[in-house]
C-alpha cells in the first residue's frame, strides 16, 4: 500500500491474502530459526501496518459505495492516521 496507488477491492483483497501469507511465513521462519525474533518483529510490524491500511481502504470504499459516492475516490491513508484509530 506504500506505493501510493489506489487499488480496487479485488486488488486490495489479494494484497490482504498476500500479507496474511507473509505473516504465517515469518512465524514459520522464526520457529525454524531462519530469522531472529527482532527480524520477525520488525517485519511483522510493517505487515500489520499494511494490513491496517488495506482494511481501512476497503472500509472507505464500502462507505462511499453505501452513500452513493464513488468508491474510486477512496485513497490509502498514511500509516500514522490509520494506526491512530481507536475503533
Amino acid at each position: 500500500m506504500a506505493d501510493g496507488s489506489n487499488p480496487g477491492d479485488t486488488e486490495t483483497l489479494a494484497q490482504i491474502r498476500d500479507l496474511v501469507a507473509e505473516e504465517k511465513a515469518l512465524r514459520a521462519q522464526l520457529q525454524r530459526h531462519d530469522i531472529s525474533e527482532s527480524e520477525e518483529h520488525d517485519r511483522l510490524r510493517c505487515v500489520e501496518i499494511e494490513l491496517d491500511q488495506c482494511w481501512d481502504l476497503l472500509r472507505q470504499r464500502r462507505a462511499l459505495r453505501e452513500t452513493g459516492g464513488d468508491p474510486g475516490a477512496a485513497s490509502v491513508r498514511p500509516p500514522g492516521q490509520v494506526e491512530g484509530y481507536l475503533g
